[in-house]
């Protein structure tokens, strides 16, 4: 691993002090790091901000480093809100946003700093990301009065980046599948599928012409005439599920915008919360949440099945690492009643950029025989997702 990191920084014009100096930064010094090199000023002040979170005392396996000042450096940021604060300022100013989401996750792991969260001060010096919005909601109740403001707009910057990151794509992929997927044999001539009507039309062709004479058209028709898909997501909201349920609640959001769609969304745990009233705002969903506790996925689905008026018109989409805490035997029927029926049911394990989480892998198999593949779903396919699920096409599982 060493050679082919110095391999690139040579490759890239790193002076050889400067790879010293980036070594020396990610071993933490001591007399095994090898590297022989001394911190001064900016690069001092990030070592000891690694090492406040990173250094020997939590297990990390190396030794003894000299800080800023040259002594032993150890890892711990302190019990007081203030010098946590100034440690959340240090790494937004020493490091890109990406490392600091890490780091922040990192300290709450590590170090339980979940409480401190509850302290306005607190959440003001974060760098807000998906992650630090889950552990927000499952403060859930413990958070004051005078913390939920604060809370409520972390949230919200977060909500309105993820929005932007994919809302546009969102409609305009699912926008395509539902034009596609109803045809009209007397389109209106916007609404002419050409490399359809081509080639119902290939038996008219006039060689003399060198062309083909459409005697059938084949169109697109479009939600105002009727077309309208109902989709229900129905997403576990146990503690491992978090970043699912903040990505799921702005996907919900998004899809109730479409006209063409009827969007419900639902939540659950033991007890089942029907959200699809607030979906206008994501922020009020997420907080309309409650994660943790245990998991009924039979009882979610039972609600879900008794609002579905068109089965042959609806996508599922169920959400869950599979954990099932209710009746089992039960869950796998009503599953395959919905699909008798005529729904295209779809099983996200997450809705999240970190892959497949631990999941039910026993339960997952006895989905599969049912013919319902569960996987694990970045929010950039998601579109794909539903665009394939609401024409009734294959989906685009990703590999193993």
């Amino acid at each position: 691993m060493h050679r082919g990191v110095t391999e690139r920084q040579r490759e890239g014009g790193l002076s050889g002090d400067e790879r010293l100096r980036r070594w020396r930064l990610v071993l933490g010094g001591g007399d095994a790091d090898g590297t022989g090199r001394a911190l001064g000023g900016t690069d001092a002040a990030m070592d000891a901000a690694l090492g406040a979170l990173y250094g020997k005392a939590h297990g990390d396996g190396g030794g003894a480093a000299p800080g800023a000042g040259g002594g032993e450096r150890t890892a711990g940021l302190g019990a007081s809100a203030p010098s946590v604060a100034r440690w959340l300022g240090d790494i937004r100013r020493y490091f890109p946003a990406p490392v600091v989401q890490v780091m922040q996750r990192d300290a709450i792991d590590r170090l339980g700093l979940a409480a401190l969260l509850l302290e306005p001060e607190m959440l003001e010096a974060v760098e807000p990301d998906v992650h630090l919005v889950g552990t927000l909601l499952s403060l859930g109740q413990a958070m004051p009065e005078e913390t939920r403001e604060t809370a409520r707009a972390v949230v919200r910057t977060v909500v309105r980046g993820l929005e932007e990151r994919l809302a546009a794509r969102t409609r305009a992929t699912l926008g395509g599948a539902l034009d596609r997927g109803a045809r009209t044999r007397r389109p209106r001539h916007r609404d002419i599928d050409w490399d359809r009507t081509v080639r119902a039309n290939l038996r008219h062709y006039l060689p003399e012409h060198r062309t083909v004479v459409p005697q059938r058209l084949v169109g697109f028709a479009r939600a105002a005439q009727g077309l309208r898909k109902e989709v229900v997501l129905c997403v576990d909201q146990s503690g491992s599920m978090a970043a699912s349920v903040v990505y799921a609640s702005v996907f919900g959001a998004v899809l109730a915008s479409m006209r063409s769609l009827d969007t419900r969304l639902v939540v659950f745990d033991t007890a089942v919360v029907d959200l699809t009233d607030q979906l206008d705002d994501p922020v009020d969903v997420l907080f309309g949440t409650r994660l943790g506790g245990g998991t009924d996925i039979n009882r979610a689905l039972a609600y879900c099945q008794e609002r579905i008026g068109r089965p042959a018109d609806t996508v599922v989409v169920l959400i869950s690492d599979l954990y099932e805490g209710g009746i089992r035997d039960e869950l796998l029927k009503r599953v395959a009643a919905m699909k008798a029926a005529g729904v295209e049911f779809v099983v996200l394990l997450a809705l999240s950029d970190e892959g497949a989480p631990s999941y039910d892998r026993e339960h997952a198999a006895a989905l599969a025989a049912l013919g319902v593949r569960a996987f694990a779903c970045t929010p950039e396919l998601f579109p794909e997702v539903m665009a394939a699920a609401l024409e009734g096409r294959p989906l685009p599982v990703p590999g193993p």
